[in-house]
């Protein structure tokens, strides 16, 4: 990895530049880091503490990391774990998922802030001399040779940063700046909702099991994170002016219906600037790759937060790109046959999840907010109440998923010791 300064612009020369420090990013970082691979991750914020990112940790990514004979350490930080899911229908509990009877390293999800684990990943990532994490820089442009991509310009507080690469993967999120520089096909499935989060305290007698409670035309999501509730309220998609003509008070008041030992403390949300807006997405690229760049995570298909399999979509991205490039990029023999396998392998699970999301959105979500009578618990859900073994279904498509990956790639510094 080399470096070096003219002018005002700092130019920089690795195998691989990974524009995006999400968990994609980060745990591509990390891989081909451990197996040799000289690797920049831009990250244009200056650390990872932000807040209403996906907290779950699942199953197949907790395999992972087992795999990197890390899940000890990783488990030592504070989260939670989640055996069970369960929903409200109509004020009725019932079990959703069981994770118990999974056949998985950790059989359980993980309930931990999203930047404990980016900061876990990113400490672990710095140990390997070919890895360098740059904050606070922002990848806001392509270099483009002969209809080839040959790295990224960005933005730094102090100067340009011009980074030469042989691959650059976006890893930017839904609103990848470099998917878009890259001008690569989109096709939107549709999104029938919106939802707004917030935190709202928790108290020692609060239940600690997440559930979502669905009501006539209310659906509302409650996470535990220890000493506060992570709340998201489902909306209309682009119902959020209306919200907010009706006025916080009442917004309050939807609240304390739907949960009412929130009662009391919905007062908490003093005014909108402590609710924030999420804008679902659910679509995918036609194309992953062009010459010179790849496409993984949200960049490359953004989900739906029906069942929070996102953050687990995008690892699984990365462990795949890491297994089938790491050795090419290490030799510098990257072809973009290499990134077609990479979609190759990743496409088949992205759609099937896509699917399935679509049609939870469609069927229960989208009927639970139109619906002008009590709910009724449906029948299928009626089915996994009645029978245990049934649960093990959401359970496998939540916590591992289709076609789970495992690691391939070796570890640099175990091997040169």
């Amino acid at each position: 990895m080399t470096g070096r300064s003219t002018g005002n612009v700092e130019r920089l020369q690795c195998a691989c530049c990974i524009a995006g420090g999400g968990p994609a990013g980060m745990m591509l970082g990390l891989l081909l880091a451990r197996a040799g691979v000289d690797v920049v991750v831009l990250e244009k914020h200056a650390d990872f503490l932000r807040d209403f990112r996906g907290d779950t940790i699942h199953p197949s990514t907790l395999n992972v990391v087992a795999e990197l004979g890390l899940v000890e350490e990783f488990l030592s930080r504070p989260h939670q774990e989640i055996k069970e899911l369960h929903a409200y229908f109509g004020g009725e509990l019932v079990p959703i998922a069981d994770f118990s009877q999974l056949r998985t390293r950790c059989r359980y999800l993980v309930l931990m802030p999203q930047w404990d684990f980016l900061d876990f990943l990113a400490s672990e990532a710095v140990k390997y001399p070919t890895f360098r994490l740059r904050m606070r820089t922002e990848a806001d442009g392509l270099l483009v040779e002969n209809s080839r991509i040959v790295g990224v310009r960005a933005s730094t507080p102090q100067s340009s940063l011009e980074v030469r690469a042989d691959l650059v993967v976006a890893a930017d999120g839904r609103s990848s700046r470099v998917r878009a520089e890259a001008r690569l096909p989109v096709v939107d499935l549709g999104a029938p909702i919106d939802v707004l989060w917030m935190r709202i305290s928790r108290r020692a007698d609060d239940p600690e099991t997440p559930a979502g409670r669905f009501d006539r035309g209310r659906i509302f999501v409650m996470i535990y994170r220890g000493d506060y509730w992570q709340c998201g309220f489902v909306i209309p998609k682009g119902g959020y002016d209306e919200v907010r003509r009706r006025g916080l008070a009442a917004f309050r008041q939807t609240i304390a219906e739907i949960v009412p030992f929130l009662k009391d403390r919905v007062g908490e949300l003093g005014d909108w600037d402590a609710i924030k807006l999420l804008t679902v997405k659910v679509d995918r690229l036609k194309r992953w790759h062009r010459a010179g760049l790849l496409c993984i995570g949200d960049a490359a298909h953004a989900m739906s937060p029906v069942g929070g399999v996102g953050i687990n979509l995008a690892i699984q991205d990365a462990v795949a790109a890491a297994n089938i490039l790491a050795k090419p990029l290490r030799e510098h023999r990257l072809d973009s046959t290499m990134l077609d396998c990479v979609q190759r392998r990743r496409e088949l699970p992205t759609r099937l999840t896509q699917w399935l999301q679509v049609l939870v959105q469609d069927r229960v979500i989208g009927r639970t907010l139109a619906a002008r009578e009590p709910l009724r618990v449906p029948l299928l859900v009626r089915l996994l109440r009645r029978c245990r073994l049934l649960r093990r279904l959401p359970a496998y498509l939540v916590g591992v998923g289709v076609r789970p990956e495992h690691v391939r790639t070796g570890d640099a510094l175990a091997e040169r010791a």
